[in-house]
Formats: C-alpha cells, sequence, structure tokens
C-alpha cells in the first residue's frame, strides 16, 4: 500500500470512530457539566455550567428547545446536538 492510500484509510477510521463517539446522546437532565462540555458540539466548559445552574434554579428542561432558554445558548446550538440531546429519565 502506498502512502496515500494509508492514509486515506487512516482518515476514514478517523472520521468513522468520531462520529461514533459524538452521535452518543446525552440526557441535559442529568449529566454533570464536564459530560455536557465534552458531548456537545459548541458547548465548552462555561456554558455546560450556565446549563447547569439554569437546570438547578428553574428544573428539568421539558425538551431539547428549552436549551436555548440559557444565556449563551441559542438556536444554532440547539440545532448543532439536536440529536445528541436527550431529556427523558
Amino acid at each position: 500500500m502506498n502512502n496515500r492510500f494509508k492514509a486515506l484509510i487512516a482518515a476514514t477510521l478517523f472520521f468513522l470512530a468520531h462520529g461514533l463517539f459524538a452521535g452518543q446522546a446525552i440526557n441535559i437532565n442529568e449529566a454533570s457539566a464536564e459530560e455536557m462540555a465534552e458531548a456537545l458540539t459548541g458547548v465548552g466548559q462555561a456554558r455546560a455550567e450556565a446549563i447547569v445552574e439554569f437546570r438547578e434554579e428553574h428544573g428539568r428542561f421539558m425538551s431539547a428547545d428549552d436549551l436555548a432558554l440559557v444565556s449563551g445558548v441559542g438556536e444554532v446550538t440547539v440545532e448543532r446536538n439536536r440529536e445528541r440531546i436527550r431529556v427523558d429519565d
């Protein structure tokens, strides 16, 4: 195998693995800030902490769309992560 083919295989495996892990759903009513920061695209530690704080002050999220009520989390972030967000028990 030539180096170009090896690089293509390596890149394909990387993106497949990344897609598998990125596709894991996370329950935003139960997850810690660290878990959310790791699992949700566009959500860093500070935003994840704001989500936990909002949840503690206002109660459970009823839908993924409720996440946009958190300051600093907009509809674009919700849409990017919609398939990864769970609110069930």
